[in-house]
């Protein structure tokens, strides 16, 4: 993790954004604070001042109730740089008008107002950071760090910020007025300033901001967005929504999910009343949410590289809801503690993933649009779970039985927790299974590989042909392609030996004058990585069949017996170039090395590459099938065929290849 946070900070663009992320966040809990006490000293009566907090909450998230669509359309349409400084140019004169007039209802209305700067404000940072990374695997690890900032350090720096003027003019008894309000004026003051200093630094420190990535498929598409009115982009969006499983899938998802956090929030304290466990309880168990929701979003992307995305949400969501059930049902306050934090790490894998998805898997020109949605419904759905849960509370009259000798209450918030984890798991299985790209790979095989942290397969089939010389390999991986691209057969992809494109390999050796044999090697597994991520890599992602001649074995055989490297640094050094990818079948043509020719004149040379690959195919007998390689082309085809048959039905993959026998017909 920090390797990988390091890498990214290094970038200096979103390091800006980031330091930007700190002020507005500090800004944002201390105005929340500052106004809060405000409106709270502005009134004498207790049933009002009781409300002030609730009322500066409403006031700012209302906004993004009604107008969510807006800040991602104003993201997609307009200048990001510019959207975002003239927003912070709005929240510091609105805040500065709330402490000059202070009023009570301009208070509100400037909060409703500097709510609305925030709305178009958000959509347009989390649109821009994408285009600020140098690859798209950093997205998720930027996410990390802006929640981190967000929720985490700006909190504290903003409390304590706060803690610490108050606390001056408490102790030091300064009070700038009569009523004591001034410093809740000065505190005001300072938030300006900070929306201001943010407005300066994105204006003329990060220009990256107005960075627009357009997809190379649709060149036109930028100047499409211009042109567009915004009903249409309002149009857009929602047939975007509903055309694209993956984006539909991460909506229904969420909105399971955040419908069970509103109700586990709504009904924590009644909860934890029920629990018997004193006023500490309740504390509790929000600490046990919140560790919870930290390691989810710390855990999650070591899961992710197991595990695809678009499979982690809606398991994440799954997991949270079958977690919620045991909360419901919990009898103790351990177990309570226990299954609320588990179901705040799949909380927390959930949204960091869904973010991801938005940031990854959507493209820049409507990318604004849909995180202004995911936002605003996200608030939507908590704000109105929240509101509903202590009504369907209250449905239930609360009476006391005797569980395992001890005594339990069951009151309203058990059946409620119950409804929305039942609602959560239903609609994270929906989401999984619209946002599963992976269906000929079984949910089980990778969750299996995810437990022994192994790397996640593809949903493709990787064939590698191995043998001493390249005449035998080409013909025999050129006549298995054509046989497998048969009728119904998936994508057929045929790589080639790296070694074998003799004019790339050459012009990478001449032009950096590379002799040695350690450093031709280096060179020759740097042209190998690239072929596995531009060719092979992808096609197996898509789900496709590639045939690959001589994919590591038989070129680590040979440099070990003509540069006499050893072969367990050679395997290390491939084991890198290809991310450790390794077939599923590789299919060793087996020849007698007095047939062949000798290698410059040295005939030792051929029975040395035997005796390697031999030795391979011995240390790994399920990956490996031995071929007798002698005869004539088209008798090795009819063996090489016969064997990949013969496999691939032992392997229950048959469906992957053409006329596959099951074990039986091939006995």
């Amino acid at each position: 993790m920090a390797h990988r946070a390091r890498s990214v900070l290094a970038i200096r663009p979103f390091r800006r954004l980031w330091g930007v992320t700190y002020l507005c966040s500090v800004g944002d809990w201390m105005s929340l604070l500052a106004l809060a006490g405000f409106a709270a000293q502005m009134t004498q009566d207790y049933k009002a001042q009781s409300f002030a907090f609730a009322g500066v909450v409403l006031t700012q998230l209302l906004p993004g109730l009604l107008f969510a669509p807006l800040g991602g359309i104003f993201a997609d349409r307009f200048d990001r740089r510019k959207v975002m400084a003239l927003a912070d140019i709005g929240r510091c004169g609105l805040l500065l008008s709330i402490a000059i007039v202070g009023s009570p209802v301009w208070l509100f209305v400037g909060n409703f107002l500097v709510g609305c700067c925030a709305l178009l404000w958000i959509p347009s940072k989390e649109a821009a950071v994408p285009n600020l990374l140098r690859r798209p695997d950093q997205v998720e690890t930027a996410n990390q760090l802006g929640m981190v900032m967000t929720y985490g350090i700006s909190v504290i720096s903003g409390a304590g910020l706060y803690a610490a003027i108050t606390g001056v003019s408490t102790n030091l008894n300064i009070r700038p007025d009569a009523i004591g309000m001034g410093i809740g004026r000065v505190i005001l003051i300072i938030v300006g300033l900070l929306y201001l200093a943010s407005a300066v630094l994105i204006a003329t420190r990060i220009p990256e901001l107005s960075r627009r990535v357009v997809a190379p498929a649709a060149p036109g598409a930028e100047q499409q967005v211009e042109q567009s009115g915004f009903l249409a982009m309002v149009r857009d969006a929602g047939r975007f929504v509903r055309t694209t499983p993956i984006v539909r899938g991460l909506l229904i998802g969420m909105i399971g999910a955040f419908a069970a956090a509103g109700a586990l929030v709504g009904s924590a304290q009644l909860y934890a009343n029920s629990l018997l466990g004193g006023l500490s309880s309740f504390g509790l168990l929000f600490v046990a949410l919140f560790i919870g929701l930290a390691s989810g979003m710390t855990g999650s992307p070591k899961v992710a590289r197991r595990l695809p995305h678009n499979r982690l949400f809606g398991i994440a969501i799954v997991v949270a809801g079958l977690a919620l059930v045991l909360v419901a049902l919990s009898p103790h306050l351990a177990v309570s503690l226990v299954t609320v934090a588990i179901l705040g790490a799949c909380a927390g894998a959930a949204f960091l993933t869904g973010v991801t998805i938005i940031g990854t898997q959507v493209e820049d020109a409507i990318r604004g649009r849909i995180n202004a949605i995911y936002q605003s419904l996200m608030k939507l759905i908590l704000a109105g779970a929240m509101a509903l849960t202590p009504v369907l509370v209250g449905l239930v009259r609360p009476h006391s039985i005797t569980l395992f000798g001890r005594e339990m209450v069951v009151d309203g918030t058990r059946p409620v927790l119950l409804g929305a984890a039942v609602l959560a798991v239903l609609a994270g299985v929906v989401a999984y299974r619209q946002m599963d790209d992976r269906r000929s790979e079984t949910i089980l095989a990778d969750l299996l590989a995810a437990i022994r942290r192994k790397p996640r397969r593809s949903s493709g089939m990787l064939i590698a042909v191995e043998g001493d010389t390249h005449l035998d390999t080409s013909t025999q991986a050129h006549l298995l392609a054509d046989w497998l691209r048969g009728p119904g057969t998936k994508e057929v992809l045929l790589a080639t030996d790296p070694a074998l494109d003799d004019a790339r390999l050459h012009a990478v050796l001449m032009g950096a004058r590379l002799t040695s044999p350690r450093a031709q090697a280096l060179a020759a597994a740097a042209v190998r990585a690239d072929l596995v991520e531009r060719e092979i890599q992808p096609a197996l992602d898509r789900g496709a069949l590639v045939v690959m001649e001589r994919f590591v074995d038989s070129p680590l055989a040979h440099l070990s017996a003509a540069a006499g490297l050893d072969p367990a640094e050679l395997e290390g050094l491939a084991d890198w170039a290809t991310s450790r990818l390794r077939p599923d079948i590789t299919v060793l043509l087996d020849r007698d090395p007095a047939t062949l020719r000798p290698r410059s004149g040295n005939s030792e040379h051929h029975w040395h590459v035997k005796s390697v690959l031999t030795d391979m195919a011995a240390a790994d007998p399920d990956r490996y099938v031995v071929v007798d390689g002698d005869g004539s082309p088209e008798d090795v085809a009819d063996r090489v065929r016969l064997a990949v048959q013969t496999t691939v039905a032992g392997r229950k993959l048959a469906r992957l290849v053409p006329d596959a026998p099951t074990p039986v017909e091939t006995g």
